[in-house]
């Protein structure tokens, strides 16, 4: 008796504290934890997961992610004029001479790219009686082929192809094949994670990112075969980042949840940095793309430690195989883990099992369906910048690897702090106020960029968007995991990669309309895009100091006693064990024993 009158004022005392707090007390209660402290929630096995699966094939899916985008770098390139060896002129002289002149992306004259005059300068025999006026100004394409500039490349894939000129949208339609099929991909391999688990899709994204990537390599004679390799690539790469860090984020602690997050996007910063260093070292496009692309297939060496998220099997009722994985982190971590299937069917006999409908649950009720379509606004314009700056990188004045590094290694001090200020004013302020700066930084960008004087200012203020977009892919990353519940979670971020990639199909064109027409054209529409994502993460629920929810029934009622104008509190330490799920009181008793 008097066991049920503590058990009974344990939980009035916590349902208290709950609503003194503001705070459904389904997002502060979490059964799973303290299952999850017996096998070690913050252990060897986690410190292992997070630098081989989270960090590591981070760093290397990064590789094999970007590296197409420094291979199929064009750059400057000209009509191939025969004739200057007869003479005394200089490279530059000579394609003044022999090349009509075209308007850059800055409105500048400089020699075309695509034309020559069409006359035969060969048979010019005495050039010192010839003069201009002599030239014909009937232009032609070109002839003899084309000369490129070889000051930071020795080969490219468009430079050994000739993907230029006639054929100058055939780089732009391999980034946007490549966006179609990550459209395509995280539509399949998204909800399978949450239907047939994270592990398998885990096993399919590096095997078919890896083989997509090295056949890519021999097949760019066949631009056909070419594309279809890539799009392989396309078509996982996302699953190969969601898997292993939503495994990783369901068997740690909430504290633990940002630094998870933390490690995935610092192996993706350090990726990116020694990548474009790499290139620069070697210039040839072909040893750089099998350095680049082997380690993603490397990390199969430690499958032995790829588990099955014990959290997803439980929301699947598999209660023997979620032990299975429980003991296989509990050895790791020097613990035991002696819970039976008995008991841990008695501690989540009270929920019953849902009826999912794929991605149309994640639009069940207007608070989850308002949620879902802000994350999934967030996530179209962070990858439409992202991809917008780190193609346009290429194009921009100077050395194009330091270009990359730049925007690359910002990124590094960019989830510092959005994980600094994500932890400690929380995940909603932090997104809301990045998109807002970065909305401001477009502003001198469109006035000044066609002025050849601020070249450098202009590159310095893109490489700050790059940071600001840094912290919010940090923190609209970390939203997506904590505000779906369990049995949705794969699902909602792959929505949000879904959407992201049909929209990301325009940022090729961006670039290409900024290269080819206006320079400042790219800026006007992702300014747009900032405001107006800056205003709506504000209507998001905060998700700091909260537990990952667990039914559909918890995520449509996520938030629902935020204020607007709050910052997370951190909540009241209590027994958790006893507040809500008397039923863990009941483990390892022999009354309740199998």
């Amino acid at each position: 008796m008097k066991d049920k009158l503590d058990e009974s004022n344990n939980s009035r005392k916590a349902s208290t504290l709950v609503h003194e707090m503001d705070l459904d007390e389904s997002e502060v209660n979490d059964p799973f934890q303290a299952l999850m402290e017996k096998a070690g929630n913050h252990g060897r096995y986690q410190t292992l997961y997070n630098y081989v699966f989270v960090s590591g094939l981070a760093f290397a899916g990064a590789m094999v992610y970007m590296n197409i985008i420094l291979a199929l770098n064009i750059p400057d390139h000209w009509c191939t004029v025969p004739g200057r060896e007869q003479t005394d002129f200089t490279l530059d002289e000579w394609r003044e001479l022999t090349l009509p002149k075209m308007k850059d992306n800055r409105g500048k004259l400089t020699p075309h790219n695509c034309e020559m005059f069409d006359m035969n300068f060969t048979q010019i025999t005495d050039w010192s009686t010839w003069n201009i006026s002599q030239r014909t100004n009937q232009t032609t394409v070109c002839q003899n082929g084309w000369s490129y500039d070889t000051t930071w490349y020795d080969s490219t894939i468009p430079t050994e192809q000739n993907w230029i000129c006639a054929k100058d949208l055939f780089v732009t339609n391999v980034f946007v094949v490549g966006r179609v099929t990550e459209v395509v991909g995280s539509f399949i391999f998204g909800q399978m994670g949450d239907s047939l688990g994270r592990r398998l899709v885990y096993y399919i994204s590096v095997v078919s990112c890896s083989v997509g990537r090295l056949a890519s390599i021999l097949c760019t004679g066949s631009y056909t075969w070419f594309l279809i390799m890539s799009g392989i690539v396309g078509l996982t790469v996302n699953s190969l980042f969601q898997s292993p860090q939503i495994i990783g984020m369901e068997i740690s602690r909430e504290e633990d949840r940002s630094r998870i997050a933390f490690f995935q996007s610092v192996g993706w910063s350090v990726g990116t940095t020694l990548m474009p260093l790499l290139f620069w070292w070697l210039r040839q496009w072909n040893s750089f793309m099998w350095l680049s692309s082997l380690p993603t297939a490397m990390v199969l060496i430690f499958s032995k430690y790829v588990i099955e998220s014990p959290r997803w099997l439980i929301s699947k009722r598999r209660f023997r195989e979620a032990i299975v994985q429980f003991k296989k982190i509990a050895k790791i971590n020097g613990r035991t883990f002696d819970v039976t299937e008995k008991e841990l069917t008695e501690i989540y006999i009270r929920d019953n099992r849902e009826v999912t409908f794929g991605m149309a649950s994640l639009f069940n009720g207007w608070r989850l369906a308002r949620n879902t379509i802000i994350m999934g606004f967030s996530w179209c314009v962070v990858a439409v910048s992202y991809f917008t700056l780190v193609l346009f990188t290429t194009q921009m004045a100077g050395n194009p690897f330091l270009n990359f590094l730049y925007q690359s290694i910002v990124e590094i001090p960019a989830y510092i702090l959005g994980r600094y200020f994500g932890d400690k004013y929380g995940r909603r302020f932090t997104n809301s106020v990045s998109f807002l700066f970065a909305f401001f930084t477009c502003l001198p960008i469109v006035f000044y960029a066609r002025d050849d004087r601020y070249v450098s200012l202009m590159i310095y203020l893109a490489t700050f968007i790059k940071f600001l977009n840094a912290v919010t892919f940090f923190t609209v990353n970390l939203q997506c995991l904590e505000i779906y519940p369990t049995c949705m979670r794969q699902t909602g971020l792959a929505l949000g990669t879904i959407l992201a990639n049909a929209v990301g199909v325009l940022a090729p064109y961006l670039v290409y309309m900024g290269t080819t027409v206006d320079i400042c054209a790219p800026y006007y529409i992702l300014g747009t895009l900032f405001l107006l994502a800056g205003i709506g993460a504000l209507f998001l629920p905060e998700t700091l100091h909260k537990k990952l929810p667990d039914t559909m029934e918890e995520a449509t009622n996520f938030g629902r006693h935020d204020k607007f104008f709050s910052l997370p509190k951190a909540p009241v330490a209590q027994d958790k064990k006893l507040a809500s799920e008397p039923e863990l009181t009941k483990l390892n008793q022999p009354a309740f024993g199998p």
